[in-house]
């Protein structure tokens, strides 16, 4: 069995959106083209609660600037993706329809969370894994936003827990802070993610 992961394909990601990634919305279409090519199609979307720890806001400090969390170094993002906002919600143009599942993300306050298996401490699971395995479910194929985050987080998670893992890198965008991309690429590759 054979999923598809369409990874947070949301307007604050897309162009116009609070944390825009470049050209983000031209992937839309080219995901809903590929959707019947797999047995399940599962969805995850990042839903913030307002004031998140991950915002700079929150820390009366600068986007992309670093800071010490309980779990590790944590980037603070520009606030985006707030559960019931506008930002938040699924790029129109995407076919959520077609969705298996439909896993949110990044919802406890004080955790951010990238990967779609696990929060940013690495051990709280999400519960992707269960249903997986209840499904028998053991072929993943990665698409959405962003590269060197979300996608990379999860791929990476994915590969670890022994799932056949592949990335379709033309239905990708990158945010590439400091050089982010080139890392999260150098990192699958190390852990046997098929980079298509």
């Amino acid at each position: 069995m054979r999923a598809l992961i369409v990874i947070d394909m949301q307007n604050d990601f897309c162009p116009g959106g609070a944390l825009a990634v470049t050209g983000g919305n031209e992937i839309v279409s080219p995901i809903n083209q590929i959707m019947d090519e797999f047995d399940a199609i599962i969805l995850t979307q990042d839903w913030h609660p307002a004031g998140h720890s991950s915002f700079a806001s929150s820390h009366d400090a600068s986007a992309f600037s670093f800071i010490e969390m309980p779990y590790g170094q944590q980037i603070l993002w520009p606030d985006h993706c707030i559960q019931d906002s506008e930002g938040g919600q699924f790029h129109s143009g995407l076919n959520t329809k077609n969705a298996d599942l439909i896993l949110r993300k990044g919802y406890n306050p004080l955790i951010d969370s990238y990967s779609a298996f696990f929060e940013n401490d690495h051990k709280t699971p999400t519960g992707l894994a269960g249903y997986l395995k209840t499904r028998k479910i053991k072929d993943l194929t990665f698409v959405g936003l962003a590269t060197d985050y979300c996608v990379a987080y999860s791929a990476l998670d994915a590969a670890r827990l022994g799932y056949e893992v592949s990335v379709r890198t033309e239905l990708c965008r990158a945010i590439d802070v400091e050089g982010s991309l080139e890392i999260a690429l150098r990192d699958m590759r190390l852990t046997k993610v098929n980079l298509i």
